[in-house]
């Protein structure tokens, strides 16, 4: 679901609390040592992404937020702030290229560059496909 989180709207925040939870509480974000990525550089979107995206000539870049039933992913084209809001449960997270992940949600999706050297992208991305792993629940084929 694509979201334009520019203002403060009740509504839009029902819809981002009801598919991926509310916050994490500050005791939580401590433990997990920090649910936020640091900016990433966007390197390819899908169709209605980067009609947003070219609307300015600024460099696209985005940030990662765990939740504790999906993700969000923030960026912002002019002046507005939009978010990607992807819960695990429809989460495709894919390591194409050496230096780029690949995040989908149904037709949705969002490429990002992860250095070599930059070992902080690498480790995020892993602490969001270890939360994925112990936090659904288990399938029929897991019984």
């Amino acid at each position: 679901m694509l979201l334009n989180v520019s203002y403060n709207n009740p509504e839009v925040k029902r819809k981002i609390d009801t598919e991926v939870g509310p916050p994490f509480t500050i005791r939580e974000r401590l433990k997990m040592k920090g649910i936020g990525s640091s900016k990433l550089s966007i390197t390819s979107t899908s169709v209605e992404i980067h009609n947003l995206l070219i609307l300015d000539s600024y460099i696209n870049t985005c940030n990662i937020e765990m939740r504790p039933e999906g993700i969000i992913i923030g960026f912002r084209s002019l002046l507005e702030s939009y978010a990607l809001i992807i819960p695990y449960y429809k989460l495709s997270l894919y390591k194409g290229k050496a230096e780029e992940y690949s995040i989908y949600r149904d037709h949705y999706f969002i490429k990002i560059r992860a250095k070599a050297n930059d070992k902080s992208t690498h480790k995020f991305i892993k602490k969001i496909m270890d939360y994925k792993a112990e936090n659904l629940p288990l399938g029929p084929e897991d019984l």
